[in-house]
Protein backbone atom coordinates (compact mmCIF):
# COMPACT_ATOMS: atom_id res chain seq x y z
CA UNK A 1 0.00 0.00 0.00
CA UNK A 2 0.90 3.61 -0.90
CA UNK A 3 1.27 6.27 1.79
CA UNK A 4 -1.61 7.58 0.52
CA UNK A 5 -3.90 4.61 0.42
CA UNK A 6 -2.92 4.17 4.13
CA UNK A 7 -4.09 7.52 4.93
CA UNK A 8 -7.22 7.43 3.20
CA UNK A 9 -8.05 4.34 4.56
CA UNK A 10 -6.66 5.15 8.43
CA UNK A 11 -8.56 8.38 8.24
CA UNK A 12 -11.78 9.24 10.92
CA UNK A 13 -14.06 6.12 9.10
CA UNK A 14 -15.25 8.85 6.72
CA UNK A 15 -14.45 6.80 3.80
CA UNK A 16 -16.13 3.58 5.34
CA UNK A 17 -19.09 6.49 5.95
CA UNK A 18 -19.21 7.58 2.46
CA UNK A 19 -19.70 3.71 1.10
CA UNK A 20 -22.09 3.14 3.57
CA UNK A 21 -24.77 6.02 2.43
CA UNK A 22 -23.62 5.43 -1.52
CA UNK A 23 -24.87 1.28 -0.39
CA UNK A 24 -28.26 3.13 1.42
CA UNK A 25 -28.57 4.95 -1.53
CA UNK A 26 -28.70 2.68 -4.45
CA UNK A 27 -30.67 0.13 -1.77
CA UNK A 28 -33.31 2.62 -1.81
CA UNK A 29 -33.32 3.00 -5.51
CA UNK A 30 -34.19 -0.29 -6.00
CA UNK A 31 -36.92 -0.46 -3.17
CA UNK A 32 -38.12 2.54 -5.07
CA UNK A 33 -37.99 0.47 -8.51
CA UNK A 34 -40.09 -2.09 -7.11
CA UNK A 35 -42.26 0.05 -5.36
CA UNK A 36 -43.29 1.77 -8.74
CA UNK A 37 -43.57 -1.43 -10.72
CA UNK A 38 -46.21 -2.95 -8.32
CA UNK A 39 -48.04 0.19 -8.79
CA UNK A 40 -48.00 0.63 -12.45
CA UNK A 41 -48.99 -3.45 -12.03
CA UNK A 42 -51.84 -2.69 -9.92
CA UNK A 43 -53.47 -0.03 -12.33
CA UNK A 44 -53.12 -2.49 -15.48
CA UNK A 45 -56.56 -4.49 -16.30
CA UNK A 46 -56.99 -7.93 -14.88
CA UNK A 47 -55.80 -10.89 -17.25
CA UNK A 48 -58.86 -12.62 -19.12
CA UNK A 49 -60.95 -15.14 -17.59
CA UNK A 50 -60.93 -18.79 -19.65
CA UNK A 51 -64.46 -17.30 -21.04
CA UNK A 52 -63.19 -14.58 -22.18
CA UNK A 53 -59.95 -16.33 -24.44
CA UNK A 54 -60.89 -16.57 -28.24
CA UNK A 55 -62.41 -19.40 -29.81
CA UNK A 56 -62.34 -20.70 -32.96
CA UNK A 57 -64.51 -19.95 -35.98
CA UNK A 58 -67.62 -22.12 -36.29
CA UNK A 59 -65.92 -23.38 -39.78
CA UNK A 60 -62.74 -24.58 -37.70
CA UNK A 61 -59.20 -23.69 -37.90
CA UNK A 62 -58.09 -21.70 -41.03
CA UNK A 63 -55.63 -23.49 -43.20
CA UNK A 64 -52.26 -21.63 -45.28
CA UNK A 65 -53.24 -20.58 -48.85
CA UNK A 66 -50.93 -20.90 -51.40
CA UNK A 67 -50.58 -18.88 -54.07
CA UNK A 68 -48.23 -16.84 -56.05
CA UNK A 69 -48.47 -13.27 -56.23
CA UNK A 70 -46.43 -10.63 -59.02
CA UNK A 71 -45.68 -7.32 -58.20
CA UNK A 72 -46.99 -4.05 -60.63
CA UNK A 73 -44.96 -3.08 -62.90
CA UNK A 74 -42.61 0.31 -62.10
CA UNK A 75 -43.87 2.63 -64.40
CA UNK A 76 -41.02 4.19 -66.65
CA UNK A 77 -40.40 7.82 -67.16
CA UNK A 78 -41.01 9.65 -70.78
CA UNK A 79 -37.84 9.86 -72.63
CA UNK A 80 -35.90 12.92 -72.25
CA UNK A 81 -38.13 13.34 -69.23
CA UNK A 82 -36.83 13.37 -65.49
CA UNK A 83 -36.69 10.43 -63.04
CA UNK A 84 -39.40 9.51 -61.27
CA UNK A 85 -38.64 10.45 -57.70
CA UNK A 86 -40.00 8.19 -54.81
CA UNK A 87 -43.63 10.19 -54.06
CA UNK A 88 -44.13 9.77 -57.73
CA UNK A 89 -44.40 6.27 -57.06
CA UNK A 90 -47.44 4.16 -55.51
CA UNK A 91 -47.22 1.67 -53.07
CA UNK A 92 -46.44 -1.08 -55.13
CA UNK A 93 -49.13 -3.85 -54.31
CA UNK A 94 -49.25 -7.64 -55.82
CA UNK A 95 -51.89 -9.16 -57.17
CA UNK A 96 -52.24 -13.23 -57.69
CA UNK A 97 -51.15 -14.65 -60.53
CA UNK A 98 -52.08 -16.65 -63.40
CA UNK A 99 -49.22 -18.33 -63.40
CA UNK A 100 -49.93 -21.68 -61.10
CA UNK A 101 -45.75 -22.76 -61.98
CA UNK A 102 -43.99 -21.94 -58.73
CA UNK A 103 -40.96 -20.17 -59.37
CA UNK A 104 -37.49 -21.93 -58.90
CA UNK A 105 -34.03 -20.81 -58.29
CA UNK A 106 -31.34 -21.22 -60.57
CA UNK A 107 -29.32 -24.28 -60.35
CA UNK A 108 -26.15 -23.53 -58.49
CA UNK A 109 -26.92 -20.52 -56.71
CA UNK A 110 -27.91 -20.33 -53.16
CA UNK A 111 -31.63 -18.65 -53.29
CA UNK A 112 -30.81 -16.01 -51.53
CA UNK A 113 -28.44 -12.89 -50.91
CA UNK A 114 -25.70 -14.05 -48.93
CA UNK A 115 -26.83 -17.06 -48.66
CA UNK A 116 -23.26 -18.55 -48.60
CA UNK A 117 -23.48 -20.76 -51.99
CA UNK A 118 -21.27 -20.48 -55.12
CA UNK A 119 -23.88 -18.70 -57.03
CA UNK A 120 -24.31 -19.43 -60.76
CA UNK A 121 -21.43 -19.62 -62.19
Amino acid sequence: MSTASTQLAAASGLMSLVLFVVAMAVLGILAGGFWLTSRVKYRESPRPRPEEQPKLPPEGPVHEVRENRESQEVPVPPEGGRPLTPYQLSNQDTRPSASKERPRWSRGSSGSFGGGGLGAH
